[in-house]
Parts: structure tokens; sequence; C-alpha cells
């Protein structure tokens, strides 16, 4: 899959979301789909992490809404991605939101974060050739101490 991917850059610009460019919103499209209905189950979580417990929501070209809920706790947190072609349809912007349906989850030890990454890396869209993350504390509370094998 990665072999697809070309002159990729992730920024993380909106809090607990990200931004990055890709090659083909179709290939995008169809990984993030198939990997939050692999982790649909309890499977992934079963030696620790939260790699688990996604539900796809609706999908479409342009947008992709889900949920996923931590194993433990059942915190419920809404995921969006929005993808938009561009450039005759050969790069692919992609915009994504995980906020958490808890009001109290401020300090969330990066969990928005790492549900937005876990999606990317479990579906190989971090192993674009030029990937490259962008972000801050600021822009994504907790990224800095998020440890994502665990959230």
């Amino acid at each position: 899959m990665a072999s697809f991917l070309h002159n990729a850059s992730l920024s993380f610009n909106t809090t607990r979301g990200l931004t990055w460019t890709l090659s083909g919103c179709a290939l995008v499209y169809e990984s993030l789909v198939s990997q939050i209905k692999k982790w649909r189950t309890m499977a992934g979580c079963t030696m620790g992490g939260q790699r688990c417990l996604y539900k796809l929501q609706s999908a479409s070209v342009h947008f992709i809404a889900a949920k996923h809920t931590t194993p433990f706790k059942k915190y419920v947190d809404d995921i969006n991605f929005r993808l938009v072609s561009y450039h005759f349809f050969t790069c692919c912007h992609v915009s994504a939101m995980s906020i958490s349906e808890n009001w109290h989850a401020i300090k969330d030890h990066g969990t928005n974060y790492c549900n937005l990454y876990n999606l990317m890396e479990g579906s190989g869209l971090t192993e674009a050739r030029g990937y490259r993350e962008v972000t801050s504390d600021f822009q994504c509370t907790q990224r800095s101490s998020a440890n994502c094998t665990i959230y």
C-alpha cells in the first residue's frame, strides 16, 4: 500500500485534530474505512492499548464518521475525516478531528490524538514516502506526552 503514496506530509493543526496530504483520496478512503472495520471488536485490546472498539458511522468518498469507545472506562469519542481531492485528483487533503463526548475529558493523556494516529498507522498511511508530522501541545492537547501503544 505504501508504494502508492508519494510526497505525504502530515500536520496536526487543530485541537485534537490533524490534517495531512497523501496521493489519491480513493486509497486513503479505502485504507481508513478498512482499518476502522478491522478494529471493531475487543480483539485488538486483549494485550492492552486501545486499538479496538472503533465503529463506522457513515462513509462517503469525501467524509468518514466513526466512534471509538475506550475499552476500560467506556468513554466515547467522535471521529471525523474529511477528504478533498486536488491537483487533478492525484493528491488528497485530509482533515480529521477526534472529540470526546464527555465534557470533562480535557486531560485525556492524548487519547484523541491517538484515536487518529492509530488509525493512520494501522492502515499503513504513516509509511508513506515524505510522511511528516507537525504539531504542538497547544494544537493537539497532550500530544507530546501521548503514548499511543497505551491510548
